[in-house]
C-alpha cells in the first residue's frame, strides 16, 4: 500500500449485539480491517428540537481511504437508526506497520 492512506469511521449503534452483527458483517465484506466495538457510550444530543441522551455502543472501524466512503454509505444501509450518526476521515499520519497491516487485509 504505497500510496494508501488509513481512514476510520465512527458511528453509535443501540447494543452491543448490533454493534457486534454490523461490525462481523463490514468485516466479512472486506470494507474493515478492524473495528473497535466502544460500550458504555453515554450520548447526549438534540432530536427534533429537544435535549436527548442515550446509552450506546460506539464503534469505531479502522480501514483505508479507499474504502471509506462505500464503508458509511454501507453503514447507512444496515443501521437500525433512521438517521444514523456515521462521520469518516482519512488520516494524515499511521505507523508503518499499521499500513502494511490494513494493506494485508485489505488487499482485493
Amino acid at each position: 500500500m504505497s500510496e494508501a492512506q488509513a481512514a476510520l469511521a465512527w458511528c453509535p449503534f443501540p447494543d452491543a449485539d448490533t454493534a457486534r452483527e454490523i461490525a462481523a458483517l463490514m468485516l466479512s465484506e472486506k470494507r474493515i480491517a478492524c473495528a473497535n466495538i466502544l460500550t458504555g457510550v453515554e450520548s447526549l444530543f438534540e432530536w427534533q428540537g429537544e435535549v436527548q441522551s442515550a446509552s450506546e455502543v460506539g464503534v469505531l472501524f479502522k480501514t483505508d481511504g479507499a474504502r471509506l466512503d462505500a464503508l458509511i454509505t454501507r453503514l447507512g444501509e444496515c443501521h437500525p437508526y433512521d438517521t444514523p450518526a456515521i462521520v469518516g476521515w482519512r488520516c494524515d499520519a499511521a505507523h508503518p506497520s499499521t499500513m502494511q497491516w490494513l494493506g494485508e487485509i485489505l488487499s482485493d
